[in-house]
């Protein structure tokens, strides 16, 4: 009696490939992914090159200067003095009024603006004969080099002899009977009230675009349905604009904020920092061209440039959830 022995079958093949094989196919996509990365970011590298070399580069001189005693007519005088310069800068009484002042001029040239640039916004909303053009006329002020602006306001309007200002104070007077009233001179008698009103001349076209483009992202089925319903332009402007306004408000304030606690142009031109008109950077200016103390000069310009930094953050966040909300809505 034999017996037969069947041949077993053969084990199927295991159709995924190896580990190692895996691995080297997973190193190899992840390489060609950074490969196609930089080759995306490369032609940014010059722009960021420049950026760091023309803006970090000077800043991180400025606080390496900052932390020296070191005044420019006795350099050999020079020596380390830490965070003294900085204490300097929250002590000095002449520092802590010009930081006064330039909250004061931020505050009232912003909320001047705004609320300007709000009514003048809710005017060109609407739709008029020669809108455009009008449009045009209003954005002028803000396209104007500073300094020129400035010039404008002092020699053009300012000026006690022959300033239009002064001319519409004898108009204004002579309306009521008095001739030959004494005339004002506008900046020694309000030289703040004098540096205000041309940076708000200037910075309330900025927010009136920002708030018009506001405007004209409402929803106007919300709008058309609130009419319907018998709601008065006052409810639709309470309840329904102002709040949808509010993201657009917000980064009016911060871009605005921003640049008019830098703003030199307007008060070195117009007071020359005098009567009690120094903000913190002509007061920056005095200390480092006039004084030649270069290292609490630098102190003074990191402590605005940490300050700029600060109030750009929440404009960068206004700005992003402004985004997030446009593309929701999209």
């Amino acid at each position: 009696m034999s017996t037969s022995v069947s041949a077993a079958p053969p084990a199927p093949a295991d159709p995924s490939p190896p580990a190692k094989s895996r691995r080297s196919a997973g190193r190899g996509s992840r390489g060609a992914g950074r490969a196609r990365a930089w080759a995306t970011r490369a032609p940014l590298l010059p722009a960021l090159i420049f950026l760091i070399a023309v803006t970090q580069l000077p800043f991180v001189a400025t606080l390496f200067i900052s932390l020296f005693d070191w005044n420019s007519l006795n350099p050999d005088a020079r020596s380390f003095s830490g965070l003294s310069n900085y204490g300097s800068v929250f002590t000095d009484a002449d520092l802590r009024e010009s930081v006064f002042t330039t909250i004061l001029l931020t505050a009232s040239v912003v909320i001047a603006s705004v609320v300007l640039g709000l009514l003048l916004a809710l005017l060109l909303d609407r739709k008029f004969m020669g809108r455009g053009f009008v449009r045009t006329l209003l954005i002028t002020p803000f396209l104007l080099v500073p300094v020129s602006a400035a010039l404008l306001w002092k020699h053009v309007l300012y000026n006690p002899e022959y300033g239009l200002l002064n001319g519409g104070w004898a108009w204004f007077t002579g309306l009521f009977g008095v001739e030959n009233a004494s005339q004002p001179d506008w900046i020694s008698d309000m030289p703040l009230l004098a540096v205000e009103a041309s940076l708000v001349w200037q910075w309330t076209p900025f927010m009136m675009l920002i708030l018009l483009a506001g405007l004209q992202s409402r929803p106007l089925d919300m709008m058309e349905a609130a009419r319907l319903d018998g709601a008065n332009a006052w409810q639709m402007f309470a309840f329904l604009t102002l709040p949808h306004l509010r993201r657009y408000l917000e980064l009016g304030v911060l871009l605005g904020s921003i640049y008019i606690v830098q703003n030199f142009d307007a008060v070195f031109t117009i007071t020359a920092g005098g009567l009690g008109t120094a903000n913190l950077p002509y007061t920056i200016y005095q200390t480092f061209y006039q004084a030649h103390e270069y290292g609490l000069a630098s102190a003074a310009g990191v402590v605005v440039v940490i300050g700029t930094m600060v109030i750009a953050t929440f404009a960068l966040r206004v700005v992003s959830s402004l985004f997030s909300e446009e593309a929701k809505r999209a």
